[in-house]
């Protein structure tokens, strides 16, 4: 079952052939053959003998006047288009239906085409007739309709009960800001520095004579900005030290082993000496923020730029090419003696912790902060987890002190936007906030000296193996070649297609999607195609069968719950990767469980959709809404929002048939990098007549740094750089126990 029951009174279609851009005089010629005793109205039998005629009568007096015609005809011109977006692309279908209708009603040799005896309209058949062959196909017809209801500018009325406060829209991701250089050190000298090679012997930060710069380039091993800078940073070494620039590469992770930095250079194919800052020497002298931040120094040790590479990568975005190249631009600016045009940003990476003053706690890790954690967060923060990098030890913890605090502190960590619910405390079986007291003791321990404690106080290990979660899967399906991923920049959706020659229906319980590499995915929707379907490009409003993302990449149902997977159905992958700095492949699959018996309960993934987007250039709040009537009772599991790199909030809302509403989720923070499945703790009863709304806001402004293009006006599309919106509705039925293969 779907959320899109669907129903298009006839008036569209007959409005299209009688009136949409009819010219007055046709109106008066036709008014004049209807009207069959001419006195100059339409009543009594003269308003039956078209459907639309009664529509006509505005004033509701059982007749119909020439002029009263061309008002609600010119009424009709404005509105006929809109209600097929209305009902058509605010829900979710392509424009098949109109066209469909259309041919039903006018194709009277059912042939398959229309001929200008059949659609006189002559307005209306030249617009549909895009060949110009004086015929009009279905397909010809669906082509254009789907153009019209597609580009035709949606309304733009936020209801009250659905609005957003701007504060509550703050962007959680990052990129390079111009920051005030006489702030950051920018114009004073940098004195001689010695530092730690990696073999522990001291080693002085400096140039040899004749060098015109000296680069220090900041990185961490197990950053994920640094490693998808990697690159860059290599061409950048290539490129200048044969033009006497050197450079110093420096490890900020103290904690972080010899032989895990040695890789990181030697998988980059970095040439440059490396330094160790285990004291933070270097990162207290120049009041070091992040990971990724590169200072340059001239010849006589000034600090003449401080920030980003470039504007490629950041907190919560990537872009194909970088637009600015800073680190580059302030090197060229040297090299020809004159001062760089941008001499400090800020510089998106993993945040460093250089605390001025230690405070002291009571706090420790082995008694108290390392059972937060796995709590928390290291079922995805373990070693080869889905998470970039661990934090099951100490010295982990220690290492990404900085970035923890700011991530907690932001409310990016733990993963979790929905509002608090102003009625109920647990609504959300998987709400993933921390409790206040949680948060509270953690970053009172990261802004201490943070003591160990005793080791004998510590709590049980958690084991992370090779084995699935779901345990063993009754059938394993994997895509069939490996995908190959590149190593910098953004891939557009991957989809590949998977036979599952069952002979006969399967009810699957639970499930489990594994990459070969999890580290270049972001994440995946799986669907099922009954024998015979299609894999339409459109998919993506209708539902989903399974999804794979950031901390949720398995689930099973409760018992006596199940889900559908016919007879001869293939599954399909669609999956965006997010390339890390290393070239790699990745053949993904999904494991099964099936349920031995027919289930009491079926599960289905319904949508409420709008294809119609129409999303202005430079427009940094803009707002779209859609909405359906509930013709029947529904037991809502869980909701599950999705837009791309442009969505900015959304909100679920219920309409009551009393008129009463009540807001079922909302998400003041949208984030495309956490596609979040909010299952609720107790299904929620929704009763017929009800409407569910969704309100999206989209920011397509140069604010917003994963915009891959604010000068474009945004439609529907699959790509990240075209947009969606949907509203996807986990909800079950009871099983009519209907005949199925049991394992």
């Amino acid at each position: 079952m779907r959320l899109r029951f669907l129903t298009l009174p006839f008036l569209c279609a007959a409005t299209l052939a009688f009136a949409d851009e009819a010219p007055t005089d046709e109106i008066a010629e036709k008014f004049k053959q209807l009207d069959t005793n001419h006195d100059g109205v339409l009543s009594g039998d003269e308003l039956n003998a078209l459907p639309i005629l009664r529509k006509l009568d505005l004033n509701g007096d059982g007749k119909v006047t020439l002029e009263e015609a061309r008002e609600a005809i010119a009424k009709m011109r404005g509105d006929v288009v809109s209600l097929l977006k209305e009902k058509l692309g605010d829900f979710g279908t392509d424009s098949r239906l109109a066209a469909d209708l259309l041919f039903k009603r006018f194709d009277k040799n059912e042939d398959g085409k229309l001929t200008p005896d059949e659609l006189p309209n002559k307005a209306w058949f030249d617009k549909l007739d895009a060949n110009k062959d004086g015929i009009v196909t279905l397909e010809e017809a669906r082509q254009v309709l789907a153009d019209v209801i597609a580009h035709r500018p949606p309304a733009r009325t936020l209801p009250k009960s659905a609005s957003f406060a701007e504060a509550d829209m703050a962007p959680l991701k990052e990129e390079p800001l111009l920051v005030k250089a006489g702030d950051r050190g920018v114009g004073r000298r940098v004195d001689a520095l010695t530092l730690k090679d990696l073999d522990g012997h001291d080693a002085p930060l400096s140039a040899a004579p004749g060098d015109k710069a000296l680069i220090v380039a900041l990185f961490n091993a197990t950053c994920p900005i640094s490693n998808k800078l990697g690159p860059a940073l290599a061409r950048i070494e290539k490129d200048y030290t044969s033009r006497h620039v050197a450079f110093c590469l420096v490890n900020v992770a103290p904690e972080t082993k010899a032989e895990e930095v040695r890789k990181f250079v030697a998988d980059f194919g970095l040439k440059s000496p490396v330094f160790a800052d285990p004291d933070q020497t270097l990162q207290r002298t120049l009041a070091a923020t992040t990971t990724t931040e590169v200072f340059v120094l001239d010849a006589a040790r000034t600090l003449v730029y401080r920030g980003a590479i470039n504007d490629q990568y950041g907190l919560g975005y990537s872009k194909d090419a970088p637009k600015k190249n800073y680190l580059r631009d302030a090197l060229e600016s040297v090299l020809s003696d004159a001062p760089p045009v941008i001499t400090a940003t800020s510089a998106p990476g993993c945040a460093l912790d250089v605390p001025s003053q230690l405070t002291h706690t009571q706090l420790t890790y082995h008694h108290d902060i390392s059972r937060i954690l796995q709590a928390n967060c290291v079922g995805c923060h373990h070693h080869d987890g889905i998470a970039p990098f661990s934090l099951e030890t100490y010295g982990d913890v220690i290492e990404h002190a900085g970035m923890m605090k700011k991530q907690v502190n932001r409310g990016a960590m733990p993963p979790w936007f929905a509002a608090p619910s102003a009625t109920q405390a647990h609504e959300w079986l998987n709400d993933r906030s921390l409790s206040e007291a949680d948060k509270t003791d953690l970053l009172t321990w990261l802004n201490s000296n943070r003591p160990m404690g005793e080791a004998a106080d510590a709590p049980v290990p958690l084991h992370f193996g090779n084995d699935w979660n779901i345990g063993k899967p009754d059938a394993v399906f994997q895509i069939p070649q490996p995908i190959q991923i590149k190593a910098e920049g953004t891939m557009p959706y991957q989809t590949a297609v998977v036979e599952t020659n069952l002979t006969e229906d399967r009810w699957v319980r639970g499930y489990e999607i594994r990459p070969t590499d999890r580290a270049v995915v972001h994440h995946v929707i799986v669907r099922v195609h009954p024998k015979g379907a299609k894999v339409s490009e459109r998919d993506g409003d209708d539902g989903f069968f399974a999804a794979y993302v950031p901390g949720n990449t398995w689930h099973v149902l409760p018992e006596g719950f199940a889900r559908l997977l016919p007879a001869g159905s293939r599954i399909s992958f669609q999956i965006h990767y997010t390339p890390n700095g290393h070239a790699t492949q990745d053949q993904i699959k999904i494991g099964l469980l099936y349920a031995a018996q027919p289930p009491q309960y079926e599960v289905h993934i319904s949508s409420l959709a709008k294809p119609g987007l129409n999303i202005p250039p430079g427009d940094a709040n803009h707002v779209e809404t859609a909405e359906q009537t509930l013709p029947a009772n529904m037991m809502f599991m869980g909701l599950m929002p999705h837009m791309h790199v442009r969505g900015k909030a959304f909100k679920y809302e219920l309409i009551t048939p009393d008129g009463k509403t009540e807001t079922l989720l909302d998400i003041p923070h949208y984030d495309f990098n956490w596609q979040i499945h909010y299952q609720y703790a107790q299904p929620k009863f929704i009763p017929a007549g009800s409407k569910i709304r969704i309100t999206a806001v989209f920011d397509n402004s140069a604010g917003n740094p994963a915009n891959p293009d604010p000068t474009k006006t945004v439609h529907w599309g699959q790509q990240t750089y075209d947009e969606m919106m949907i509203g996807y509705v986990e909800h079950f039925t009871p099983h009519a126990g209907a005949k199925v293969a049991q394992q």
